[in-house]
């Protein structure tokens, strides 16, 4: 579901509180061109309010605090994140919206959720549909939003405020074009501004002259949603070792290139999965590959490199998977990170994918995040290894786990694959409220 957004403040009187607090006190709404992200029932009037009655000083000075957190980083587990992602988590003394916000890079994902307990008091949050939108959308309803604050706080006559502070430094920030590669890799690796003294962030930026600022950008992701083992940096040196002991060679020039990438959607239009559909359909028509299972030397032949890729060597143990080409571009080395078959033909393919809808960079990735271009990777390999109409065909409207066991077999692929196909397409029911996640399939 993609929507406008809007955050607004009608003002109320508060008697009591800090100058900010009741200067900035009213009727807080997050509204989408369909519904009230913030709805729910004020037990006090005992009717339905768009929003709850709060100080909107403290909420946009969350904003203002985890502006590059909300714009950039994913969805993840790790302990910490939910307190730069779910509104609830303000405090204050507010019956704050359950609300989580965070964006894959290209779209912003709000997830209303009603209140916990059916008697809450003072404020009992209905819950809404799930809304997205173009990151640049509620990128620019914060840029709207936060200044009309600081107005209302001029306006009653406080002057300069820890908000005004915070903001100025996030307008700073975006407009410095250094700083603001340090601020987006600070935050898809879950760190707030300059919380953590080390050299990591300064690494990646270096290694972006060697990997590509896009690329660095996916490794970055994949650090931030570790949640144990070792947290150390891929850093290019690294990615290049592992590479050079235990990589496949392959030759990009002899991977398989799209005719026409004209063909593609726009990013900023469409969900990952749609563009790595779009993009698996047209290789698929390109080399005349029908529906029926792509076999190993046919999916090794496209990627550049041969058979034994898919082959595991179970002492071998890898970060991630990830095709790394040499500074002259000429020779490429593939690593696999799965122990399994069908894991590996399906890494393979995401790397495949990414090749063709992102050619620019010497690391293709393929990692376990949330990033826009993870899950595009995703969608191509699962269609492009299981076309959906053949799926279907095959299926023939049973969708039990044995018949999804008998297709995935067929496809050479893991059931999960399957599965999504089918929550994709709408043909069982999802149990995510995110349209655009996938699992990590292998």
């Amino acid at each position: 579901m993609s929507a406008s957004l809007e955050l607004g403040l009608a003002p109320e009187r508060l008697d009591e509180g800090s100058p900010e607090e009741r200067a900035a006190f009213g009727v807080f709404t997050i509204r989408s061109s369909e519904q009230y992200l913030t709805e729910g029932f004020d037990c006090f009037l005992n009717s339905l309010r768009p929003g709850p009655l709060v100080s909107g000083y403290h909420v946009a000075q969350w904003f203002a605090w985890n502006w590059w957190r909300l714009r950039w980083e994913p969805r993840s587990a790790v302990e910490g994140w939910p307190f730069a992602h779910r509104m609830n988590t303000i405090g204050e003394g507010y019956v704050w919206p359950n609300i989580d916000i965070w964006s894959d890079g290209v779209r912003t994902m709000l997830i209303s959720s009603p209140s916990v307990k059916p008697d809450s008091k003072p404020f009992r949050y209905s819950g809404a549909f799930p809304t997205i939108v173009p990151s640049s959308q509620f990128e620019g309803a914060l840029d709207e939003f936060l200044p009309r604050i600081m107005g209302r706080l001029r306006s009653e006559g406080v002057a300069e405020t820890n908000l005004d502070r915070l903001w100025r430094d996030v307008l700073a920030e975006r407009a410095d074009p250094e700083l603001t590669k340090r601020r987006r890799l600070e935050a898809l690796m879950g760190r707030d501004p300059d919380a953590v003294d080390d050299d990591a962030v300064e690494t990646l930026v270096r290694d972006a002259n060697r990997l590509g600022e896009d690329a660095v950008r996916e490794v970055a992701a994949e650090h931030g949603r570790a949640i144990s083992g070792d947290k150390t940096v891929l850093t290019a040196q690294v990615l290049e070792d592992i590479a050079r002991e235990v990589g496949f060679r392959a030759s990009p020039g002899d991977a398989v290139v799209l005719s026409t990438r004209d063909q593609l959607p726009d990013p900023a239009d469409v969900p990952g999965w749609v563009l790595g559909r779009a993009a698996a359909v047209a290789v698929r028509e390109q080399e005349k590959l029908g529906e029926k299972q792509v076999p190993d030397q046919r999916l090794a032949q496209l990627v550049g490199t041969t058979p034994d890729a898919l082959i595991n060597d179970p002492r071998k143990e890898v970060p991630l998977s990830y095709a790394l080409d040499e500074t002259a571009g000429h020779d490429s080395r593939v690593v696999l990170l799965s122990h399994y078959k069908t894991g590996r033909r399906f890494a393979l393919a995401r790397l495949l994918g990414d090749r063709l809808m992102y050619p620019d960079g010497a690391l293709h990735a393929a990692t376990q995040a949330y990033t826009y271009r993870q899950k595009a990777q995703r969608s191509f390999a699962a269609e492009f290894l299981a076309p959906f109409d053949a799926v279907e065909d095959m299926l023939q409207g049973d969708y039990s786990e044995e018949k999804q066991q008998e297709v995935s077999e067929y496809f050479a692929v893991s059931p999960m694959v399957i599965d999504t196909l089918l929550k994709n397409h709408k043909r069982i029911e999802r149990d995510q409220s995110d349209e655009d996640l996938y699992p990590k399939y292998a």
